[in-house]
């Protein structure tokens, strides 16, 4: 995931920054639990293809 597309990126929905989960292939908005998959290096920022992450305890 190239560093520069990184610092631009941020979650559709509330337009808050994003943590890139290497392991996961994800870019993840912890405000809105959700995490956004990157296929074949292309981040797919739709609310419709992006995983609810379980909320923390």
């Amino acid at each position: 995931m190239d560093s520069r597309l990184l610092e631009i990126l941020v979650c559709p929905l509330c337009k808050g920054p994003l943590q890139y989960d290497k392991a996961a292939q994800e870019l993840v908005c912890r405000p809105d639990r959700l995490a956004f998959p990157i296929r074949e290096g292309i981040p797919v920022m739709l609310e419709q293809q992006a995983r609810t992450l379980p909320a923390e305890p």
